[in-house]
């Protein structure tokens, strides 16, 4: 865990400080949606700046990755048949980790921008007036359902759909909603997993487009 989140962070981090655009041909980077440039003093600020900390916030604040971080990175093992480290006395979620509940709020920013990447994949099956069709069309399509599995598997949202009933009956549309979000919310960890290497397979297929080692294809 420690290897695979460090190593996506760090890609993370080189395209959206070093990358001004993510398109190339009908395709958008998920790095760099909602697509938009802001120039000060004559210098382009990359897209991804201004946009990283909506998927960092939700993801960082993940009920899931919570666990994965306190296991992997705090050597934290609640609940494994190991030793843990000596600490301090256990505060909750308080001082730093009080960010964590943030995460409600989160989840309605990133439901926004799923619905942007959707927008972006279905979008890109026209380039110039025509129909386009290619891998890179392939690699947004699968991306944005994993995201979207991931996303509306969200325990934010599971509570937000049924969390506070004490009459499901009563409430006939929200416990239809509550079932279909558990259904997706019993693998929240598969969708997690998936979904962050897709966004990572989607940037890297239009990097490598940029950089010109794989052929650009229909739009040239």
């Amino acid at each position: 865990m420690v290897v695979a989140l460090s190593l996506f962070a760090l890609y993370a981090a080189w395209v959206v400080l070093f990358f001004k655009d993510g398109r190339i041909g009908p395709y958008l980077s998920p790095f760099n949606s909602p697509e938009f440039r802001v120039t000060v003093a004559g210098f382009t600020i990359p897209t991804g700046i201004w946009i990283f900390w909506i998927p960092l916030a939700f993801r960082a604040t993940c009920y899931y990755y919570r666990k994965a971080i306190f296991r992997s990175y705090l050597w934290h093992p609640r609940s494994c048949s190991v030793q843990e480290p000596s600490r301090g006395t256990y505060r909750g979620e308080t001082r730093l980790f009080v960010l964590n509940n943030l995460h409600r709020f989160a989840f309605y920013v990133t439901a926004l921008q799923v619905a942007v990447l959707w927008f972006d994949a279905i979008i890109a099956f026209n380039y110039n007036g025509a129909f386009h069709f290619g891998l890179g069309n392939v690699l947004m399509l699968v991306n944005v359902v994993c995201l979207s599995g991931y996303t509306f598997g969200c325990h934010a949202l599971r509570h937000l759909a049924g969390g506070g009933l004490d009459c499901f009956s009563c409430h006939r549309a929200r416990y239809q909603l509550w079932k279909g979000v558990t259904v997706l919310n019993v693998r929240h960890d598969r969708w997690a997993w998936v979904s962050m290497f897709t966004v990572w397979g989607v940037d890297l297929y239009i990097r490598l487009l940029q950089l010109g080692a794989l052929p650009t294809g229909a739009w040239n």
